[in-house]
């Protein structure tokens, strides 16, 4: 069945009913639970001189109000940077706005909120910290013990630190900016929720989560209790493209607050908290530079990175920087590239594992260099690139940053997306456009992208499937689904090794009683790792029914065979009498179980080329996307209807950012994109249709030879949406506009460039 169009299983209920999320959770140890609301901090930075909560305490429905001091609250440090700490609820100092610093529970929701907009902070303002390079450079430290703003640097892993001007002394062409690319939100459907209740001495605890095992250390620590206390159960997940793989200080707190009042609890965000506090993705300024031949050979290429932390040290901190670094050779045989990465607090939003994490980031400092080098010395961008692509491989190829792919064959993927595109033909219509002195001028842009996926240590993942005596099964899995069809997905591959109907099996995911074991979805590795660990529990599991169906068939088990096509077992040579899974299960269900632990070897690399296609209005700065080409090789699909799925959401996600998601705050530290009104969001009638050009290069990392596709049509869109744009004007002197290219800055450009 592998690779046949199956249709989603879980859609009809998804278009019907709907599905049940956190906040819509009913649960009878849910019964009597108190609202939970925190009061925010509306100062970016500064010291807490009291908090006082004396009006909220008397306000009708309130049964409780607590701060870091009623709490007893600790610091807790960071885990990538000891120095960097803060306590759940702030004390002591503020270091962005939205930061919770008392918590307040009611009987309704509304009462809650009433309470929590009458708590009163009294707060000595510093200065907020907003801009990058100035954070680093002040004086004012936001964590006065790290001993300056620059909370990480990739030289603390092994990383070198850049050389100086004699890195490009060879080259005959060299070319540079300084590109911004920009911080992100990312509005998954459902917001942050959870809820919680200590039954018998242990927490039962609902969180919308990524990956609900990696959340019970976290929780128990919080509570001070054993990981075995802690029960966390994952309902049904909106969305959320990394931003909800840890847990905040709002889910860390809910078991201790339901354990200080004795009753349950229910929490839930609104969009603006969601907007102000759910994690942030991207914000890292780029300083590139770019050196090689008059003919087109780029030989060094410098990347000298500022990774926005936020206002703490969290997973963000630490991946763009070192995800970008380790990627900064992209797909291009450079053989000299240097990477330097600082990340450094601010006074705004952390920021945390955004859909690519770091890959995007490379990739569009890769494709910005041959650009820039293209355009440098009159050369069309994808000669250039095609002149310093790495060659077709099929044994792991290691890049100059130490990065081994498993296999690829980038040239390949480029020209499929470019024989899609017409390039020929678009590049003659722009050219008759500028000739004519069109308003709307055309504008092409490609790029070629590779990415790490599964590469999250231990790089294993546990499943176990088990058939019921009615001959259905029943599948438990370590991988978390928010919308990228694992219960389709899972359901195929154990179908296609039993033979069991997928409509007969069910998906258990995120309760931790009944699947312990697992990492979670993230860095695009459910399919390759959790996946796999399916298929080969299926595969177990056939053996043991063989060994069952030879007991009832009174045969040797080496003359079993099962017969796929109907799901049943007979005797080889003799299919005339054979036993179902059915007549299995009722024989011996309790033997019919098999767990498998899958370890993989190596992360895969999967890559791509995208051409985008725009027209930009030369008069208002209007830019439309007319056509987006995909080329993305993620080794052997499984369902190509959920390949294409993930790859419409990455080019959605990735065009946005091209050109209009940015979070912004202004000099205060006061964001002013708290909301879907003042934050650009992409919406379909915003998006061409997508023209996806498929290819598979089989890895040998596991056993399916599949790679990961959830990040790859991000990390491919945004830089050739981005190079569409400035291609569309670089006739006019234009050389360079920052993401997100709204109308304002558009129209700047062509003013500035004509100027």
């Amino acid at each position: 069945m592998l690779g046949e169009k199956v249709l989603r299983k879980e859609d009809p209920k998804f278009l019907t009913t709907g599905g049940v999320y956190t906040d819509d959770f009913d649960d009878e140890r849910l019964a009597g639970a108190l609202h939970v609301v925190f009061a925010r901090s509306a100062v970016a930075h500064g010291t807490i001189n009291s908090i006082d909560i004396d009006d909220a305490v008397g306000m009708p429905g309130v049964v409780g109000v607590y701060t870091a001091e009623s709490l007893g609250l600790e610091p807790t440090p960071s885990g990538f940077n000891p120095t960097v700490a803060r306590t759940l609820l702030a004390s002591g100092k503020v270091r962005w706005v939205g930061e919770p610093i008392a918590a307040v529970l009611a009987e309704t929701y509304e009462q809650a909120t009433d309470a929590a907009q009458a708590i009163y902070a009294d707060i000595d303002q510093l200065p907020a910290l907003i801009d990058l390079e100035a954070s680093l450079a002040s004086d004012v430290h936001i964590y006065p013990d790290a001993g300056s703003n620059a909370v990480f640097d990739s030289t603390m892993m092994g990383g070198a630190a850049n050389t100086g001007p004699e890195f490009f002394e060879d080259c005959e062409v060299v070319v540079s900016e300084t590109v911004m690319n920009q911080r992100v939100a990312p509005c998954p459907l459902e917001p942050r929720a959870a809820a919680a209740a200590w039954v018998d001495g242990r927490l039962d605890i609902w969180l919308s989560t990524q990956h609900a095992q990696g959340s019970v250390e976290p929780i128990a620590g919080a509570c001070g209790v054993e990981a075995e206390q802690v029960h966390i159960m994952t309902p049904d997940v909106g969305g959320g493209f990394g931003a909800k793989i840890g847990c905040y200080s709002e889910e860390l707190l809910m078991g201790v607050l339901a354990r200080e009042v004795g009753r349950p609890v229910r929490f839930r965000e609104t969009r603006s908290e969601s907007m102000m506090n759910l994690g942030h993705g991207r914000a890292q300024l780029q300083k590139i530079t770019a050196g090689g031949t008059r003919d087109g050979k780029v030989t060094h290429l410098r990347l000298e990175l500022y990774q926005d932390a936020g206002g703490f040290c969290e997973i963000g901190t630490i991946l763009g920087a070192l995800f970008t670094r380790g990627m900064a050779s992209a797909v291009y045989d450079t053989p000299n590239v240097e990477c330097h990465c600082i990340s450094v607090a601010t006074n705004t939003n952390p920021i945390v594992a955004y859909r690519g994490a770091g890959r995007p980031e490379a990739t569009a400092a890769a494709e910005r260099a041959m650009d820039l080098f293209a355009l440098e010395i009159g050369k069309d961008p994808v000669d250039v690139r095609r002149m310093n692509l790495v060659p077709k491989f099929t044994e792991p190829y290691t890049t100059p940053m130490g990065q081994a792919y498993d296999c690829g064959d980038f040239e390949a993927s480029l020209d499929r997306a470019l024989e899609q595109a017409d390039y020929a033909g678009l590049r003659a219509e722009q050219a008759r456009r500028r000739e004519a002195g069109d308003t709307k001028q055309l504008g092409i842009g490609v790029s070629v992208y590779v990415e790490i996926t599964g590469g999250i240590p231990p790089m294993s993942e546990a499943a176990k499937i088990e058939i019921h005596d009615d001959g259905t099964g029943t599948i438990y899995t370590g991988t978390s689904p928010h919308g990228q069809g694992h219960d389709t997905s899972w359901s195929m591959i154990a179908s296609a090794q039993t033979g069991i109907d997928i409509d007969d099996f069910t998906l258990v995911w995120g309760d931790t009683d009944l699947t312990p074991v697992g990492l979670g979805t993230m860095g695009s590795r459910s399919l390759q790792q959790g996946g796999v660990a399916v298929n080969e529990a299926a595969i177990g599991l056939v053996e043991k029914g063989k060994s069952v169906a030879a007991r009832l068939l009174e045969a040797d088990v080496a003359d079993i065979v099962l017969d796929t096509s109907t799901g049943s077992f007979h005797v080889a040579g003799a299919p005339a009498v054979a036993k179902t899974w059915a007549d299995l299960g009722a024989e011996a269900s309790d033997e019919l179980v098999e767990e498998h632990l899958f370890k993989a070897s190596m992360p895969t690399y999967p890559f791509g080329a995208h051409v985008a296609v725009v027209e930009v209005d030369t008069e208002t700065g209007e830019v439309e996307h007319q056509r987006h080409i995909a080329c993305d090789d993620a080794g052997t699909m499984l369902n190509p209807m959920l390949l294409a799925g993930q790859v419409h959401g990455g080019i959605a996600q990735g065009t946005a950012q091209a050109l209009y998601e940015e979070v912004r705050y202004d000099d205060d530290g006061n964001p002013i994109t708290s909301n879907l009104a003042d934050y650009a969001m992409i919406s379909m009638d915003l998006l061409p249709q997508i023209e996806r050009v498929p290819m598979e290069t089989a890895t040998p990392v596991n056993p399916l030879g599949a790679k990961g596709i959830g990040e790859s049509g991000t990390i491919g869109s945004t830089p050739a949406v981005h190079s569409a744009v400035v291609d569309a004007l670089s006739h006019l002197g234009v050389r360079h506009i920052d993401m997100p290219c709204t109308p304002e800055k558009v129209w700047a450009a062509i003013r500035s460039a004509g100027s």
